[in-house]
């Protein structure tokens, strides 16, 4: 990790004085995976650079549209910041309050570091040996999710899962627990397609909600 000595040559001019003004030291983060959770769903992003007072993250889609948000790390930590700056691609966010910045930049913490997985609410059939059941998927990682069915599925099953709103999946149920399974995907989802995916999940689900149809570019393809 190093400290970043010059303004991001893809911010805006001020953006730039912003940055040239902050006292606190700033450290490259290169990469390192983690989610917004915002009153409309959580979001994918990738922070970049980080201080102990603000953090700027890449974004695959629009920031939603809210000033609040937790920024939870994979390995549990989360902060509370608010969004100050969009632009291009990137988000800058504030702290509510100082960070442990070794810590952030470390990724340490009291629980191991495992794949992001987003929360979601999506209606979907899942077919094994016999008819298409129907259940919900309650979270998203790349390589796998988790369902909610009153179905019977055995461990190491492979089942199909269908729904207007996403591609064809296939898997394997890796666990299961009451109603709900752990499903292992044949296919791995890139980290964009992955934000972008769930984004526009979110999206529509917002419209429904609100009582107005899908825009131009919501609907998943």
């Amino acid at each position: 990790m190093s400290v970043t000595g010059a303004p991001d040559s893809g911010a805006t001019a001020g953006e730039r004085l912003a940055m040239d003004s902050r006292r606190d030291p700033r450290f490259t983060l290169l990469f390192r995976a983690a989610k917004l959770v915002a009153p409309s769903g959580e979001y994918l992003c990738i922070l970049r650079d980080a201080s102990v007072s603000g953090v700027r993250a890449q974004l695959f889609h629009a920031l939603p549209p809210h000033q609040h948000f937790v920024l939870e790390m994979p390995n549990g930590d989360r902060h509370a910041i608010e969004a100050v700056w969009e632009h291009d691609g990137y988000a800058g966010f504030r702290f509510a309050q100082p960070i442990d910045l070794a810590r952030l930049i470390g990724d340490s913490g009291p629980y191991p570091k495992r794949p992001v997985r987003l929360a979601v609410d999506v209606p979907v059939t899942v077919a094994g040996l016999g008819e298409p059941a129907s259940a919900m998927i309650r979270n998203f990682s790349q390589h796998g999710m988790r369902i909610d069915c009153t179905a019977r599925f055995a461990i190491d099953q492979r089942v199909r899962i269908a729904s207007e709103l996403l591609p064809e999946l296939n898997g394997r149920v890796r666990w299961r627990k009451d109603n709900a399974y752990g499903l292992v995907l044949d296919r791995t989802f890139r980290f964009e397609e992955l934000a972008q995916l769930v984004w526009a999940l979110h999206t529509i689900g917002g419209a429904e909600a609100e009582g107005r149809p899908a825009q131009n570019g919501e609907q998943i393809t």
